[in-house]
Parts: C-alpha cells; sequence; structure tokens
C-alpha cells in the first residue's frame, strides 16, 4: 500500500504549524522525518495516523493501513506483557504474539506485569505491539526514547524485515538508526504567520 500525501496543511491547537507538505512512501521503503523541535513532526504524524483532520490537502492510503507509535507507550499497566500484546492482537485481528516476543526480547519478561518494567522495557513493548497489528504503514513518533544500544538495534532489525516484506515506515527521529531510506525535512514546510488585521471586532 502506497501512503501519498499532497499539498498538506495541518495545525496545533487551532494554529498553522506546517503547510505544502508533499511526499510518497512506497512499499518496502523508509521515509526518516526530520525538523527542529516544535515544528510540527508529532502534529503530522497525528494527521496522517487519522487522530486529527488536516486543514487542507490529501492523504490518500492511509485508511485502515496505518498502526500509530506515539510518545506513549500504549500500555496496560496491570496486564502482563503477553496480555498486552493479546490485547493489542485481538484489537487488530490477528493471533500470534511470538514474533513480536522475540524481536524486542520479551520472552523472559512475558508474565511480568507491565507497570513493573522499566522505561526502556515498556518502550520495547510498546513498539512490539506494532507488529501485532498486521498494519503495512508504521508511523513512529521517536520511537528509541528510553531504549538502549542494544534495543535500538532491535528496533532497527524490526523495521528492516517489515520493510522486507512489503511495509513501510514513516519515523520521526534525531538519531541514525543505520536504516536505508529517505529523508524529509520539514522544516521549509513551516507555516507562514497570517497577517495582522488592523481592525479590532471586538468591539461589535
Amino acid at each position: 500500500m502506497t501512503l501519498n500525501v499532497t499539498d498538506l496543511a495541518i495545525a496545533r491547537a487551532g494554529i498553522p504549524v506546517l503547510e505544502g507538505v508533499n511526499f510518497t512512501l512506497e512499499p518496502g521503503r523508509a521515509l526518516i522525518l526530520r525538523g527542529p523541535n516544535g515544528i510540527g513532526k508529532t502534529t503530522l504524524l497525528r494527521t496522517l495516523a487519522g487522530l486529527q483532520p488536516p486543514l487542507s490537502g490529501s492523504i490518500q492510503g492511509a485508511e485502515d493501513q496505518v498502526a500509530y507509535a506515539a510518545h506513549s507507550d500504549g500500555l496496560k499497566p496491570t496486564l502482563t506483557v503477553t496480555e498486552n500484546l493479546v490485547f493489542w492482537a485481538s484489537v487488530f485481528g490477528t493471533v500470534d504474539i511470538e514474533p513480536a516476543l522475540d524481536a524486542f526480547d520479551l520472552k523472559g519478561l512475558s508474565d511480568r506485569h507491565a507497570g513493573n518494567l522499566s522505561a526502556g522495557q515498556k518502550r520495547r513493548l510498546g513498539l512490539a505491539r506494532m507488529l501485532v497489528t498486521g498494519r503495512p504503514i508504521w508511523i513512529l513518533d521517536e520511537p528509541t526514547v528510553s531504549l538502549d544500544r542494544n534495543a535500538v538495534d532491535m528496533f532497527a532489525s524490526a523495521v528492516r524485515r517489515h520493510l522486507e516484506t512489503g511495509g513501510s515506515a514513516l519515523i520521526a527521529t534525531h538519531i541514525d538508526l543505520g536504516l536505508e531510506g529517505e529523508v524529509l525535512d520539514v522544516g521549509p514546510n513551516k507555516a507562514k504567520p497570517k497577517p495582522i488585521d488592523d481592525f479590532d471586532g471586538g468591539f461589535l
């Protein structure tokens, strides 16, 4: 499934942050999202994931095809590692969680409650959710936060396998994951400030 984004404009809290965003993400490809802090990368990813509407422009190919990993790990702390993955697998209509446990070295933690995991372990479990979604387009927002070098390598390997099987990934990150992929720098897409209207309608 190809994701096509054309002349997209987005806003945060009603204020335009990015405009004129254009890109195509094809199966088997990774796209690394770059730009300074606060420019609107997270807002862009949330819009592509369908969590908020764009101001204008079009998004084609995302319908029921996107799995989104945000800053939050999306875990239920009172459930075990296995129970969390089974829950998300049931949400997306998949069954097998073993590849997810293996990919992020979670088998030794399978019976531990998510609330008792370290920050890095929680992040690994949160990312393992992507493997049980069955969705071809992965959208990830700073996925390596709290991960050590070994866990970063696990994540990069999981992404490579996903690409090799025809999936695609859009990843906002400031670190080098060693992935072959194009870079989308949204710095030039910063929305221009609206002109100030001299008329004060507050007295009407």
